[in-house]
This record gives structure tokens, C-alpha cells and sequence, in this order.
């Protein structure tokens, strides 16, 4: 499929194959852990490197190593995000602990900005040191802070655009700038742009990841994580895949290619609502303010408008209340679940301090700008006008 085709042709039918086994439609489940091999002589041209079948597709010896939904997926990802090649993994954090593991080693130097995901930075900061990598904290899309940050041994700089809960979008092309040159790789979450509102690889970041059990997979229903990249870079992730063992099952990479088969039209619709409930938020008068890189007033509302073509379906903002007046909000919404995660067809909220940061003491909460007030609403493909309708109703319900 052509590169010239739109991400949403490209959704449906990038990186796939013409002609399947049994003239198939859908991309067959191969459920199987291991391959057989016809007989020595097959045996030892695949081990001499001969590891493309008839039909021009990967072949392989052991589930670990590959598996064709698996592939397919992979062939899928990197279509979109228009990149040599992508590697799937069991979870966006398989994705990203072994990506990070990948680049660096003892006596490199990492610098993250302090908004990334919890988890990659609890990795970082947490688990890497016993090992001799270091760390450094950035503020949220400062390329000052981040150039004042860089070292002799910087060897990797991670970021996430948009990111979670607040929506910044840091400008990549001065990241690449400042990258580049010396060397340093680069590694971006895209989880919540999506490949349809965003291609990062094309301002010249080195590898893109996804939590595919977010917008990819768009369902709920399935676990993981995919890479994508040059060739040289995810060949490099891919090896240590091979010894990580955190591949992906191939139901769950039929999940994903079926999930990514729509990807286009509910993204392109979860964040026209978003962007609908957004505005709604901003001129109401229990609200104090509204974090979504659509609106004018958010900080990075230029850069997001240069580098994307839609602002994503996450819509965070805080109250005029306390805890537990923000949960009676919450309470009080109807569509929405209250759930942890984003990007299933179903809207789902929460209040960060009560979900992802429930453990953390407020005083610590607040330093990094988890507040009291914080509702984080993941908006899913229900009508815009009864989700916009049902947050009114709830807003007046739990004054």
C-alpha cells in the first residue's frame, strides 16, 4: 500500500497482504508457540538465513521470536506511522521498558520530561539507577530546561504528546534539533495522538510508541504495545524482545488489527466530541479550567495546531470543589464509567488523585500537579450531544 494514502485508507489496508492463506479476508489467527521445518536441508537454509517462505512472508522457528498476526499488526503500525518498521509487545510498558533497555546502558544518561507517563518515569528514576543509568526531570515541554539538561553521556530523551492528564505537546522539531546533532535518540509516546493525529517519526523522532491497548485495540478488551521506527533501531528492540519474552499472543494481535481496521473514523469522532465538550467546559461557571491543547487557552494551542490535525479525545479540567465535591460530579455522570485507562468506545472518567495517584500523599500529589480538582474525562464514540448534555446534568446535580 502506498505511503501516499491517507492514514485512514492506510488504516484499513496498510502493510498487508494481498493474498492470505485460504484467500482469507481477515487476517488468519496462527495459534501456534512453534514452527516445524520439512526436513534438515529446510532446517539449515533457514538457520543460513533463508527465513522468508513461498509467499514472501516471514518465517519462523519459535513463537517467541514471531508469528504472523503478530507480524501482520507490526506491518500495520508501521504503515501508519509511515516508518520502516514496528515490534509488538505485550503491553505499552513491555513497549517501553525494553525499547529504553535497548538504548542505553551503564553510564548512560537519560532525560524525560516530568509529565511522561508514571510508570516510564517511575522506570527510569526507579529502576534504571540500580544500574548505573541517570536520570534527569524536565519540566513539561521546556527545550530550554531540556538543552541546559543535556550531557556528555545523554545517549536517549523521552517525551509524550499529548500528554497525560494535561494535554501539553511539546514542539518536537526543537527536541530533534537539539537531538540530532549529538547524537542522542529520541523516543516518543503517541498513545494519545494516535497515528491519525499525529506522525512523530516525520519531524525526525527516532521511535514511536503506542500503548496499543488504548485507541489501537479501541475496544477494552485487549492488552498491547507496539514500536515503531528505522529499521536499524527496531531490529536492535526486536533482538531484545527475544530475550525479554514480552511478545504479544497473536489473538491479541488479531484484536489490534481488527480494532485499528476503525481506528480512523472513531478517533476522528471521539475528538470532535472531545474538542465539543471542551469548549462547553470553558464557559461553564463551576469549572475553573480546561486542559485540552484544542482550545485557545492552552499554553501549547500553537505548537499542537503546527504539529497535529486533531487534538485527541482526552478532556481534563478542574473543578470549583473540593475531593469530595469532585466526586459527586463524578458521581452524578451517567455515560461515563469510572475507570482507569483511555481510548475504548466507551467514555470512561476519573479523578487522577483518587485512581492513578490514590497512593501518593497530597503534598507530593500536588508537586507535580495532580490536584483535588482534577476530573480526567476519556471521551468514547456515545452521542455528542447526550455526553455533553449528561456532564451539565451533573455539574447542576452535585453543587
Amino acid at each position: 500500500m502506498s505511503e501516499r494514502r491517507s492514514t485512514a485508507t492506510l488504516a484499513v489496508h496498510g502493510g498487508e497482504r494481498r493474498i492470505r492463506p485460504e484467500h482469507a479476508l481477515a487476517e488468519p489467527i496462527v495459534q501456534t508457540a512453534t514452527y516445524t521445518f520439512e526436513n534438515t536441508a529446510d532446517l539449515i537454509r533457514y538457520m543460513e538465513g533463508a527465513q522468508i517462505d513461498v509467499s514472501g512472508a516471514p518465517r519462523e522457528e519459535y513463537g517467541r521470536y514471531g508469528n504472523p498476526t503478530v507480524h501482520a499488526f507490526e506491518c500495520k503500525i508501521a504503515a501508519l506511522e509511515r516508518t520502516d518498521d514496528a515490534v509488538a509487545f505485550a503491553s505499552g510498558m513491555a513497549a517501553v521498558t525494553t525499547s529504553i533497555l535497548a538504548l542505553v546502558k551503564s553510564g548512560s544518561h537519560v532525560i524525560l520530561f516530568a509529565d511522561c507517563y508514571r510508570r516510564t518515569r517511575q522506570f527510569v528514576t526507579g529502576f534504571l539507577d540500580r544500574f548505573g543509568v541517570t536520570s534527569t526531570l524536565v519540566p513539561s515541554g521546556d527545550v530550554e530546561a531540556l538543552e541546559a539538561a543535556i550531557r556528555p553521556e545523554t545517549r536517549l530523551v523521552i517525551s509524550e504528546a499529548p500528554t497525560n492528564p494535561y494535554n501539553d505537546v511539546v514542539d518536537i522539531r526543537k527536541v530533534v534539533a537539539l537531538c540530532k546533532p549529538r547524537r542522542i535518540r529520541t523516543l516518543i509516546d503517541s498513545t494519545f495522538a494516535t497515528p491519525i493525529h499525529f506522525q512523530p517519526a516525520a519531524h525526525g523522532i527516532d521511535l514511536v510508541v503506542h500503548s496499543a491497548t488504548k485507541y489501537l485495540g479501541g475496544h477494552n478488551d485487549v492488552l498491547g504495545g507496539v514500536v515503531a521506527g528505522p529499521s536499524h533501531l527496531i531490529s536492535l528492540v526486536r533482538d531484545l524482545r527475544h530475550v525479554l519474552g514480552g511478545v504479544l499472543d497473536p489473538h491479541a494481535a488479531y484484536l489490534l488489527l481488527r480494532g485499528t481496521k476503525t481506528l480512523s473514523v472513531r478517533v476522528k469522532q471521539q475528538s470532535a466530541t472531545a474538542m465539543a465538550l471542551a469548549r462547553t467546559l470553558e464557559g461553564h461557571p463551576r469549572v475553573r479550567r480546561v486542559f485540552y491543547a484544542g482550545l485557545p487557552s492552552h499554553r501549547h494551542h500553537a505548537v499542537a495546531c503546527e504539529l497535529m490535525t486533531g487534538f485527541g479525545a482526552v478532556v481534563t479540567f478542574a473543578l470549583d470543589a473540593d475531593l469530595p465535591g469532585v466526586s459527586r460530579f463524578v458521581d452524578a455522570c451517567e455515560i461515563p464509567r469510572i475507570a482507569p485507562s483511555l481510548g475504548g468506545v466507551e467514555s470512561l472518567i476519573e479523578q487522577p488523585a483518587l485512581m492513578s495517584y490514590f497512593e501518593m500523599p497530597t503534598e507530593e500529589r500536588n508537586k507535580i500537579g495532580i490536584t483535588e480538582d482534577l476530573v480526567r474525562y476519556a471521551v468514547g464514540i456515545e452521542d455528542e450531544q447526550e455526553l455533553i448534555a449528561d456532564v451539565l446534568r451533573a455539574l447542576e446535580m452535585s453543587r
